[in-house]
């Protein structure tokens, strides 16, 4: 697994991350074979990790702590993020107030079982909620050793921006796919300011696939069920990116993949996997290279969808 730097943090983190969220922390995927995910992706070279307190109905951060306990953590970075929280009956509250954000992160570090965050994100702030009084919050929470980095996850490239030019964010955290290839000149700009950049929803959510290729167990169906609910737009671009998935030599995971991670300026791309063919899929594109006549098939497909 190749690592790459996280932006000036004087962190290195593999150069795949596994996203441990959605179906991988509900308790109807068996315990089991959820934490024999996360210690399969550690044997195999990833070092980051990234959760959220709200993430799961509140089920994914306490249970990606049992799958580090008894780990040797030391050479790992694990992120979460604070600012929402379960709020009972499949909602998800939000409160961005400072001391809201502290209380969030020591509450991390019990339920990962760590000494100490390698990331803490703000999830989903607000340019106005970056304000004088946060950042000295995110400032402390470093000098204290809560977190070693700071960052936040957002998909408004307004806060992205405003965060670009804030010496006490870290890390941003983009989504970045071949769906969103106008990422690039934000992901560009954060990376020159010295910004480790993490690329969410890398796999663009699975929408290059037809729909009905992808219902093989529950967790597919709660995935389509959600991507019909939310992200119809995305369904509807996905199908100029069919062929993706008929190449001979690379999978269409694999691809998406590669994809991002031929930006330098990304430092990792964060995915989520619930079977171990697919993590292992995945892992694969590790240092897989996109062809030149690929990466202009991509391109138009892009162009034509634009």
């Amino acid at each position: 697994m190749r690592r790459r730097a996280l932006g000036k943090t004087g962190l290195e983190v593999s150069e795949l991350g596994f996203g441990c969220a959605s179906w991988w922390g509900k308790p109807r995927f068996p315990e089991r074979e959820a934490l024999g995910l996360v210690h399969e992706a550690i044997d195999r070279g990833v070092t980051l990790f990234d959760t959220g307190a709200s993430y799961s109905a509140g089920e994914a951060e306490p249970r990606l702590g049992r799958a580090l306990k008894g780990r040797d953590v030391s050479s790992l970075v694990i992120a979460t993020k604070a600012g929402t929280f379960h709020a009972g009956g499949g909602r998800i509250g939000r409160d961005m107030r400072p001391a809201a954000v502290v209380a969030s992160a020591e509450r991390s570090l019990e339920r990962l079982g760590l000494e100490t965050l390698g990331l803490l994100q703000l999830h989903g702030p607000s340019v106005e909620e970056l304000d004088a009084a946060m950042l000295r919050t995110l400032e402390d929470l470093k000098a204290r050793g809560v977190a070693r980095a700071v960052g936040l996850n957002s998909f408004d490239p307004a806060v992205i921006e405003h965060a670009v030019g804030l010496p006490q964010i870290d890390v941003v955290m983009v989504d970045y796919n071949v769906l969103r290839p106008e990422r690039r000149p934000l992901v560009a700009r954060a990376a020159a300011a010295g910004k480790g950049v993490l690329a969410g929803m890398p796999l663009a959510m699975g929408h290059t696939r037809p729909l009905l290729a992808r219902l093989k167990g529950p967790q597919d169906l709660w995935y389509a069920a959600r991507g019909l609910a939310r992200h119809r737009g995305e369904l509807a671009r996905g199908r100029a990116f069919r062929f993706l998935h008929d190449l001979p030599d690379m999978t269409g995971s694999q691809v998406a993949l590669a994809y991002v991670l031929d930006d330098p300026g990304v430092s990792a791309a964060v995915f989520g996997a619930t079977r171990p063919a697919h993590l292992r899929e995945n892992l694969a594109a590790s240092g897989m290279m996109l062809s030149q006549a690929l990466r202009d098939r991509i391109r138009a497909a892009q162009e034509a969808d634009g």
